[in-house]
């Protein structure tokens, strides 16, 4: 029975970078050809990337997309694969993928679903291909088939789903695929990572693959492309169910190929060239993402590396790790040279990694006469431990002169029984030029270290602690970070942890005398969360949520009623801080980023009626 050499491809674009993008998807045809592959799959989008955002509106994106086209081309011989790029066709934008055998086109299929959920807004750009219309277009001078269609190579009838395509259930493309006789299907691909989404798309892929009686071939984009999203670079190969290729997620590498020998109707049991890389959990995909959006936006934004104000607490702690994980990861994956060199730094001769991290990541301790030894001494052994350079000073200087020229203003003394969160915010705010001024006098990105928990209630001081270029957490909730620090300490060695996993989080903004915990001023973080999933994730009223975690007998039934009655409140409060928050990674399966996942009206009545409901139900 004779076998086909097929692939998946991955590869790491941006939005415009035109010579960047063709030149690398050369290279995956080059190394496809060296390699023998008859059938690549190359991701969606790939060509002018996915992330383009609104400049999709426009008439000469697709045009100068198109130009690119004949030097790709004439890269194909011995190959059948498709340029994923957008085509306006007839006054509309299509999401498309141009087939092209042996350095011939032989047609353009056109996505028939646009994603409209969670971070997706791809009907603002692109059309939906109607099912089973096929149509004709002026393609480099030659008229070419466009639409619902399907193609012939050697024993495989080949058809295409493009990401959202293949999510659509009973109305998916793959159900008429099969009653035209499709044995193989491929899929490019613009998936966002989420942790434990992959989980997710390796059972799409088997078990449609088994429904469908085919091959299913799936690739995904990588890296962090244009911001926000993250992608992991997946490529998946299964037949009848049966996974036979899956790659090792989250590569620093500018692209992957991934090839399996396959036959049309493989024997499981005789079949010995399986090369499935194991599922990772949580823990370990949260580094890995951030460490490589990291990378990604810190080369892909010219800059010299990261600053941060690093508070002892645990929340800078994580975005610390991250940017030393960073290091690490890289220097493994690529080498120590490349990615030196993919970061502007080969001036550094033979470095070890605590020496990268020194040349590129500038951290500071900023306290007052409200902050402790501790604290202190731990923000400092965790910068020591990986390297990072740190300073210290305080800040009550500058909180002293602000809070002496309002009391005159106001010809009263400032006092923590009636001025609380006017003291808190100025200490807070206080420590925001500083840091700013020592990120642009080294060029750098100011890392803000506000968590998804804050993000939820307003925890946070607006250009203060919220300052920065991105927000690298703030899509992950405070329990899981706490987590994930204890097991930075002691499964991936970050000993310099060690103080700062026994400390309660705390802002450390009100006098010590106080012992100000985060838990007290808000509620039990475990409890934030299961109210967070179904208000915001699931977006359930504060009565469905009473009802659903009452049942769970996870705290007192009148205290659960408070803790909900205060989330929804300061949630509503707090929509414009959300606005206005740095641009962050999406990590987990929701966000509340208004600009990617969660939208709310900045000015609403607060959920006045649901809660004086949610305190009329009886316990």
């Amino acid at each position: 029975m004779r076998k086909y050499r097929i692939a998946g491809a991955t590869v790491n674009q941006t939005p415009l970078d035109w010579k960047g993008n063709v030149s690398r998807l050369k290279a995956i045809l080059r190394e496809a050809r060296k390699n023998e592959i008859e059938i690549l799959c190359l991701p969606e989008l790939s060509l002018t990337g996915y992330g383009c955002e609104d400049l999709f509106l426009s008439s000469w994106l697709p045009q100068k997309a198109l130009t690119f086209l004949p030097e790709l081309i004439e890269e194909t011989e011995g190959l059948f694969t498709s340029f994923n790029l957008p085509i306006l066709f007839e006054n509309q934008l299509y999401n498309c993928a141009i087939v092209v055998q042996d350095k011939e086109i032989i047609g353009i299929y056109a996505k028939q679903y646009m994603a409209l959920d969670g971070v997706h807004y791809e009907p603002r750009w692109f059309n939906p291909w109607p099912v089973d219309s096929v149509k004709t277009i002026n393609l480099l001078g030659k008229e070419i088939p466009i639409g619902d269609l399907t193609f012939e190579y050697h024993e495989w009838k080949i058809g295409f789903e493009i990401c959202e395509d293949a999510w659509r259930g009973k109305d998916r493309p793959a159900c008429r695929l099969e009653k035209r006789g499709v044995n193989l299907i491929m899929n490019p691909s613009a998936s966002h990572f989420a942790m434990e989404k992959t989980k997710e798309r390796l059972a799409l892929v088997a078990s449609t693959s088994k429904d469908f009686s085919c091959t299913y071939l799936y690739a995904n984009l990588l890296g962090n492309e244009a911001g926000r999203m993250i992608y992991d670079g997946e490529i998946i190969v299964a037949q009848q169910g049966v996974t036979y290729l899956r790659n090792e997620l989250l590569s620093f590498q500018p692209y992957q190929v991934r090839h399996i020998d396959i036959a049309v109707n493989e024997a499981t049991e005789e079949f010995s060239n399986k090369s499935v890389a194991p599922i990772e959990s949580k823990k370990v995909e949260f580094p890995k993402a951030s460490a490589l959006a990291l990378y990604d936006y810190m080369r892909k934004s010219h800059s010299k590396g990261f600053t941060l104000s690093l508070s002892g607490g645990a929340d800078s702690a994580t975005c610390a790790v991250l940017v030393a994980e960073m290091v690490k990861r890289g220097m493994s994956d690529l080498g120590s040279d490349a990615f030196l060199s993919g970061i502007n730094l080969s001036k550094l001769i033979k470095p070890s990694e605590k020496e990268v991290v020194n040349e590129i990541f500038h951290t500071a301790y900023q306290g007052t006469k409200n902050s402790s030894e501790t604290t202190l001494n731990a923000a400092k052994s965790l910068a020591d431990s990986i390297g990072a350079k740190f300073y210290n000073w305080t800040i009550d200087e500058p909180v002293e002169a602000y809070s002496n020229t309002i009391e005159k203003v106001l010809d009263r003394k400032l006092t923590w029984s009636e001025d609380d969160l006017a003291l808190q915010n100025i200490q807070a705010r206080s420590r925001s030029p500083i840091i700013w001024m020592l990120t642009n006098i080294t060029q750098t990105l100011l890392l803000t270290t506000s968590n998804r928990s804050e993000g939820d209630v307003g925890y946070a001081t607006m250009d203060g602690d919220t300052s920065g270029s991105i927000a690298p957490i703030s899509s992950v909730d405070k329990g899981f970070i706490r987590n994930w620090l204890v097991f930075a300490e002691n499964e991936l060695g970050y000993s310099g942890l060690a103080a700062i996993n026994k400390l309660p989080p705390t802002a450390e903004l009100r006098p010590l005398s106080e012992n100000q915990t985060d838990e007290d001023d808000l509620m039990p973080y475990h409890i934030m969360v299961e109210i967070e999933k179904l208000a915001i994730r699931d977006h359930q009223s504060p009565i469905e949520v009473y009802q659903t975690l009452a049942s769970k007998n996870l705290e007192e039934k009148n205290l659960l009623k408070s803790h909900i009655h205060k989330f929804y409140t300061l949630w509503s409060r707090n929509q414009w801080k959300r606005e206005r928050l740095a641009p962050a990674f999406h990590l987990d399966e929701f966000n509340v980023d208004p600009r990617t996942w969660c939208r709310f009206p900045i000015l609403s009545a607060g959920y006045k009626e649901e809660l004086s409901e949610l305190q009329e139900m009886e316990v």
